[in-house]
């Protein structure tokens, strides 16, 4: 789960990280006293779960409340990836002498938490890390035993350089593993991280992802979501019991298993296709599955075939034959359908379907070429 910049720097400032003060508003009309009353030169910035706000206007630096009040009204008036804006973010300004990088996040080959940090804050990392890689320094922790203080006092040296400004970066990067642990965060990431004139270390824009699966223990952090961030259909999919993800290819997927769903995901992309999206029908045998499965896959309009993989071992083929049946019946369904059944009853499952006048494939290679093909 993810949440905006403005409840990130509230959950830093929890944590003891001094952030910069700042006001959320969801209209232009309060937008130049606030701007006067945080000294005049602030930084206006749309609250959107997407990156590259700064190149797409979202984020704009206004020294007026008159400019401050045209700047938020203007990006109320955006949509950014797809995405309106609703509420704008203004921030104090601050005289930056340096920026940096903070970052802890989860490294799954190693199966430990990898603190990351850099003296080349304020652009994206993951540019960075492709192109200047040795200037990310990172240091691994074992997250039964917690950081290692000797070594995150040498890796706040080398990237602070030393002096009280590393020891502040020490106490920092402290309590940002202490919200990352605590709250079962995925990311904790602050970009930049800045050095003031004063001398200070400010978190002037931060990033918080959570671990979905232990958002039953953080009902405070689970009161956070934003609607946004889930699309219509995952909405409708996660109502219907069925483990769905969005991407941006025109191929439908309904697949049983998660490990089948991303291999005919991988098999499709070799193949020379794009998944519209992921989706897992999961172990069940209820017929209505692949009704509500194609329903919500045929809302997307960018879909131009549609692929059906099943293996059947809890679920039986049979069953979502007959709801291949159902969905015939009750949608209209305008492009190609492309199955392959295998498994428990499969000899029933494509004798339901044959009799149909649908046509199934032996083999998932051949399923998956038919459907880049009818594409």
């Amino acid at each position: 789960m993810k949440i905006q910049e403005y409840q990130a720097a509230s959950l830093l400032n929890n944590y003891g990280i001094e952030t910069v003060p700042g006001e959320l508003v969801d209209s232009p009309e309060k937008a130049a006293a606030i701007g006067l009353k945080l000294g005049g030169r602030v930084v206006v910035k749309a609250q959107v779960l997407v990156g590259g706000r700064g190149k797409a206007g979202g984020i704009r630096v206004t020294h007026s409340p008159g400019e401050t009040e045209k700047a938020v009204r203007e990006i109320l008036a955006m949509t950014i990836k797809g995405i309106p804006v609703k509420k704008v973010w203004i921030a104090q300004a601050v005289e930056i002498q340096q920026e940096y990088y903070l970052g802890i996040a989860v490294d799954r080959t190693a199966k430990k938490v990898i603190f990351m940090a850099s003296a080349a804050g304020g652009v994206e990392i993951e540019e960075l890390a492709v192109k200047e890689p040795e200037k990310i320094h990172k240091l691994h922790v074992d997250p039964l035993k917690g950081p290692d203080e000797a070594g995150l006092r040498a890796m706040a040296g080398t990237v602070f350089g030393g002096g009280p400004l590393s020891e502040k970066a020490y106490e920092i990067m402290s309590h940002m593993y202490r919200l990352f642990m605590e709250k079962d965060c995925s990311l904790v990431e602050i970009n930049p991280c800045v050095r003031t004139k004063a001398g200070k270390l400010v978190a002037v824009d931060s990033k918080v992802d959570f671990d979905d699966n232990a958002l039953f223990k953080h009902p405070d952090i689970a009161g956070l979501e934003n609607p946004e961030e889930h699309s219509r259909d995952e909405i409708a999919a996660h109502d219907a019991g069925l483990s769905f993800v969005s991407m941006d290819g025109n191929i439908g997927c309904i697949v049983n298993g998660a490990g089948l769903a991303m291999a005919t995901m991988d098999v499709i992309k070799l193949l020379g296709g794009e998944p519209a999206n992921f989706l897992d029908v999961g172990g069940s045998s209820n017929p209505k599955k692949v009704l509500y499965a194609l329903q919500i896959i045929l809302s997307n309009p960018k879909v131009r075939a549609i692929l059906i993989n099943i293996f059947g071992g809890i679920t039986r083929c049979d069953d979502i034959a007959n709801g291949i049946l159902i969905a015939k019946n009750e949608l209209d369904i305008t492009v190609p359908l492309v199955i392959r059944l295998i498994g428990t009853n499969e000899k029933a499952g494509k004798g339901i379907l044959t009799r149909a006048g649908f046509v199934v494939a032996e083999e998932m290679t051949e399923a998956v070429r038919k459907v880049v093909g009818a594409v």
